[in-house]
């Protein structure tokens, strides 16, 4: 991929280890060392007009404007040259109950379970299928796609590979949730069940792939979290300012640093005068970034026994750690561990009072703000946006054992 077919903002792909920007929109055209090490699309922010960014219309034909790549001029590939599905736009809906509950002057539930596949990461899966399809286009041979997820990563993958027709395979975990596997195998994807938990399907991607592959994980590829920073950008378009606080379910850590770059590139090109309180809220029984934060590590260390019910939550050794341990502090954010049963009745509290269906992950975000409201986190006068990060039809049996277990 040449950088003519990036946009004007667009510098390259930036070492997160050296700082070193790399004037190409492709990930192979970097050394494998510093692939490991970790790349980040980098922008000429003098370049971006801030009113201009966020004026752009919600909706219009694909390919001009539609969902989240109305924001293309700090995305990498321009809208007209998207793999996309209108992701993005999800509605923000206020939520007076949870907003008294809470104590704080508003509360929004930015409802990310409204994206195609489902979930928040069909933004980074959009950018990042973009970015292999054009090497594609480009000749080079980019096939297999692959990445192992706790379900959802790889659902959406396997959609957008279909768009692109481009073979793919999606290793998940036993315990992955039937409606990942199945829809995988609908939107054509080829899936691998492992037996285990995530450590064991990511290690079975080379194990059991004989060949060369592109790896879409978490992190792996830099597009991902670049997409989801379009999250943040939505929020203050549609708020006309920036919130008080974001509080983001956290498994990998992709989603809590792919918003926290959005808000910090907001406050860059001076369209906010300051990033917002970003909370990483996480199950109690795998919560190894809230306990850095905890103990003021700048990494987390791997959970050594996880045990959550939420499987997207389940991330021991997250990818994205560092990056949530930074987004968080350097934001005067804060990290918390809240119970499954905590997570599962606040998902369920959710749907019965908002109109709304929340999965399992993304009733990590009532959750957490309730139990940060007990630590007298919040001031009284906050604007709060929860993050659903999935839909209630990823999950409907875990919710619904949660409530016959209490003989419902």
């Amino acid at each position: 991929m040449e950088l003519t077919e990036t946009t004007t903002a667009f510098r390259g792909l930036e070492s997160r280890a050296s700082g070193r920007v790399h004037e190409t929109a492709d990930p192979t055209a970097v050394s494998p060392e510093e692939q490991a090490r970790g790349l980040d699309p980098a922008y000429d922010y003098d370049a971006v007009d801030p009113e201009a960014l966020l004026a752009g219309p919600r909706d219009g034909p694909a390919g001009t404007g539609r969902g989240h790549w109305r924001f293309d001029a700090l995305l990498p590939f321009p809208a007209e040259t998207a793999i996309s599905a209108g992701e993005g736009a999800t509605p923000l809906v206020p939520t007076e109950r949870l907003a008294d509950e809470l104590d704080v002057e508003s509360v929004y539930v930015k409802d990310e379970g409204r994206n195609p596949t489902g979930t928040v990461l069909d933004r980074g899966l959009s950018v990042a299928l973009t970015a292999v399809g054009a090497r594609a286009a480009d000749g080079q041979d980019v096939e297999p796609l692959a990445c192992a997820s706790p379900g959802n990563a790889g659902q959406s993958m396997a959609a957008y590979a279909g768009r692109a027709d481009l073979r793919s395979y999606s290793f998940v975990p036993s315990r992955c949730a039937f409606s990942n596997k199945a829809m995988t195998n609908v939107h054509g994807g080829d899936m691998r069940v492992v037996g285990g938990r995530f450590p064991d399907a990511a290690a079975a991607v080379d194990e059991q792939l004989e060949t060369e592959y592109t790896d879409l994980g978490e992190f792996a590829t830099p597009y991902r979290h670049d997409g989801v920073k379009t999250l943040a950008f939505e929020l203050v378009a549609d708020l006309g300012a920036a919130p008080d606080v974001v509080v983001v379910p956290t498994g990998s850590g992709e989603v809590v640093a792919g918003v926290y770059k959005g808000f910090s590139e907001l406050e860059r090109v001076g369209a906010i005068d300051a990033v917002p309180r970003i909370v990483a809220a996480q199950a109690a029984g795998c919560a190894p970034i809230a306990a850095a934060v905890e103990r003021g590590l700048d990494e987390p260390e791997p959970w050594e026994t996880p045990d959550t019910i939420c499987g997207e939550l389940e991330i021991a050794d997250p990818a994205g750690g560092a990056a949530a341990v930074e987004a968080v502090t350097e934001s005067g954010g804060t990290a918390v561990g809240v119970e499954d049963e905590d997570v599962l009745a606040s998902a369920v509290a959710v749907a019965q009072n908002e109109v709304m269906e929340m999965g399992a992950t993304g009733g990590a975000a009532p959750a957490g703000a309730w139990a940060l409201k007990e630590e007298g986190f919040f001031d009284g006068g906050e604007t709060v946006v929860l993050i659903n990060s999935d839909a209630g039809l990823k999950t409907p049996d875990v919710l619904r054992s949660h409530l016959m277990g209490q003989g419902i």
